[in-house]
């Protein structure tokens, strides 16, 4: 496969100036490909609509939270993406700033591999089924529902395919997938999975109950979690997060709906390390 055409997403915050991303703009024109810079956020929605799939590729500047927005506006085109790590985290971002050069090389040689990763999507629907305008999202690391007020525990019920599975109490429930799996599941507790596999992961945040285990279900399942109304008619405050962005609040009654997405993320791969020799050198 080979790359035609470029686009640059950095994080505005490590790249203020667009410095670093005018470095790597100029070296790709300079090898003979096109290559643009989306640094506003009018320029990236613009970017979505110009994608073209198997001709256009997406180079990250950032860490892996970086890598996860460019995620979010190429989801559904099968854009490739590589990123290059200015970050602190580089679990997606897999190049590291110090050769770059040398990575970006064997990028427009076509020297890598393609590694699909699977997302989620999901979208939050009232006691009547009846879905919320805009309160829905795709998410490759996870979707996470969790109160965002006080100390209030949240109560909730969860259906996988239909079938009752279980009432939780808990400070909120993780969804997660395989690449999702080294970010808050794993702090929350939950195993750790290769991230080419295709499953679904559920892990409660604080439990209130003697046993927490994490739930592996098929990527096939399709998960319902029902939020309960709080007792003596107080408010529940809790909301859900894709991926830790499109913040959406939630009410008693309302169901989040998740399933994998139809389309995976498409991660350009250059080294040859096993996963498991990766996550060594990164604890």
């Amino acid at each position: 496969m080979s790359i035609e055409r470029f686009f640059i997403i950095a994080n505005r915050d490590k790249d203020k100036n667009q410095t670093f991303s005018e470095q790597v703009r100029k070296f790709v024109l300079e090898n003979g490909r096109d290559c643009r810079i989306a640094f506003t956020d009018e320029e990236r929605m613009e970017m979505r609509y110009l994608l073209r799939k198997d001709l256009d590729g997406v180079i990250v500047l950032g860490g892996d939270g970086t890598v996860l927005e460019a995620a979010h506006l190429t989801a559904g085109t099968g854009t490739p993406i590589v990123g290059i790590n200015i970050g602190n985290l580089g679990y997606l971002a897999e190049i590291e700033n110090r050769n770059w050069q040398q990575a970006m090389y064997s990028v427009l040689n076509g020297d890598y591999e393609i590694e699909n990763r699977m997302m989620l999507q999901g979208y939050v629907e009232d006691s009547g089924r009846t879905p919320y305008p805009g309160a829905s999202g795709r998410a490759l690391n996870d979707i996470v529902i969790t109160r965002n007020r006080g100390l209030q525990v949240l109560k909730f019920r969860v259906y996988v395919d239909g079938q009752f599975l279980n009432r939780f109490s808990a400070d909120g429930i993780i969804v997660s997938t395989p690449t999702g799996s080294t970010a808050y599941s794993m702090s929350a507790g939950g195993p750790i999975v290769e991230p080419k596999a295709r499953m679904i992961l559920m892990t409660l945040i604080s439990p209130h109950t003697l046993n927490n285990r994490s739930i592996v279900l098929s990527a096939d399942d399709h998960i319902v979690i029902e939020m309960e109304q709080p007792e003596h008619g107080r408010i529940l405050f809790a909301e859900c997060d894709f991926d830790g962005t499109g913040n959406m609040g939630l009410q008693g009654g309302d169901r989040i709906v998740i399933s994998a997405a139809p389309e995976p993320t498409r991660l350009i791969r250059l080294s040859r390390l096993s996963f498991l020799e990766t996550l060594q050198r990164k604890m």
